[in-house]
């Protein structure tokens, strides 16, 4: 499987902005991608005003999802802000090239920034089919909790999509790798770069890893798209070389 991680800086509050900005990179994307992966809240930067920025299931950003996955025959996925039932979610939708979606809500909400205050936490992982792959998604702060990631299901792929500040860009780059290794599956991160409206920068550091820890594309700070090819059958042959999956612990959460 092709992938497209699209690595930008996001306009604060200001979703019609930010969908012009992504649809102009995801049209120069070449034709042959299956999936591309954007950010977390990548239509508003990571904010706490989900009063005011909130969207429906049914409204303009995942509507615009829709068409242009349908549009460009790919999957797409990314988080937004949702409201639903009179709550918000941090909510990272996968929509597939026929338009449908799944969707996954963000576990664990970063409190250090008051996240669990105005938004309500997900209850469930998600797992979503995609070309013959079983792919597992993560928000951000989900990213240090493993037992919540861990692969009992053989999935095969993990994405996480984030804004991950700079402060701190030691534990993504730290956590990404141990996520792959100790899931042997590949695993994508996401972060957007630039600075957000409450003056937080951003670096980057957008990469792909393999099953063994071993970067296929390495962090930068660069606003660039990054793609990579992933080899499904490579992974399955390694996990039953090496077996380590098959002595993991069994555990209900």
């Amino acid at each position: 499987m092709k992938i497209a991680l699209i690595q930008t800086d996001l306009i604060w509050e200001n979703a019609p902005q930010n969908r012009n900005n992504f649809e102009a990179k995801i049209n120069s994307v070449a034709s042959d991608v299956d999936l591309i992966v954007l950010p977390e809240m990548f239509s508003t930067g990571f904010s706490m005003h989900p009063e005011q920025l909130a969207e429906s299931m049914q409204g303009e950003t995942v509507l615009w999802l829709q068409h242009l996955a349908k549009a460009k025959n790919l999957a797409l996925t990314g988080s937004l802000i949702i409201k639903e039932k009179g709550n918000f979610y941090n909510r990272m939708v996968f929509v597939f090239p026929s338009g449908e979606m799944q969707y996954y809500d963000k576990r664990h909400l970063f409190s250090l920034a008051g996240e669990d205050k105005v938004y309500s936490a997900g209850a469930k992982k998600q797992i979503v089919a995609h070309k013959g792959w079983k792919i597992c998604l993560q928000i951000c702060y989900d990213l240090r909790f493993p037992v919540f990631a861990r692969n009992t299901e053989d999935y095969d792929l993990l994405i996480y999509v984030a804004n991950w500040p700079t402060t701190r860009i030691l534990a993504w780059d730290t956590l990404l790798k141990a996520r792959a290794i100790e899931n042997m599956c590949y695993t994508i991160g996401v972060n957007r770069i630039g600075e957000d409206g409450n003056n937080h920068p951003y670096p980057g550091h957008s990469q792909v890893i393999d099953f063994l820890g071993k970067n296929l594309i390495e962090p930068s700070g660069e606003n660039t798209i990054l793609t990579a090819t992933l080899d499904k059958t490579e992974m399955l042959e390694t996990r039953k070389k090496l077996g380590f999956l098959n002595d993991r612990d069994v555990f209900t959460l």
